[in-house]
């Protein structure tokens, strides 16, 4: 007769579903989408990536709008600042896999030149 000892059955607690991403308002989204990618487009700059330079410089201005745009967003949903990061996040990484960053630029620095940062 073989005695099999058992390993105690693992512990597991329910993962919470991710919150679903607040509704967000065509501007709220547009501030969102344009802060992604002054992000983006600035941190190309800084390491001198072709396309990002063709730009205007976005290092001063850039920043501003988007601590702004940010600020906003979280008055307007209540995130805190880990998720507001998660939401600028999925929006870069969506920008840079549709390859959209050039083709918003034009409508962004309209916005951030009307913004009068």
């Amino acid at each position: 007769m073989s005695v099999q000892s058992a390993a105690p059955a693992p512990v597991t607690t329910p993962q919470a579903a991710p919150s679903p991403a607040p509704a967000l308002s065509l501007n709220s989204q547009t501030l969102l989408r344009c802060s992604a990618a002054f992000a983006m487009v600035s941190h190309g700059q800084s390491v001198g990536n072709e396309d990002a330079l063709k730009w205007p410089v976005l290092d001063t201005r850039g920043r501003e709008f988007f601590v702004r745009a940010l600020a906003q967003l979280m008055d307007e949903t209540g995130l805190d600042r880990g998720g507001i990061s998660a939401l600028v996040s999925k929006e870069a990484q969506r920008l840079w896999d549709s390859g959209e960053t050039q083709d918003i630029m034009p409508a962004c620095l309209v916005m951030l030149d009307s913004s009068g940062i």
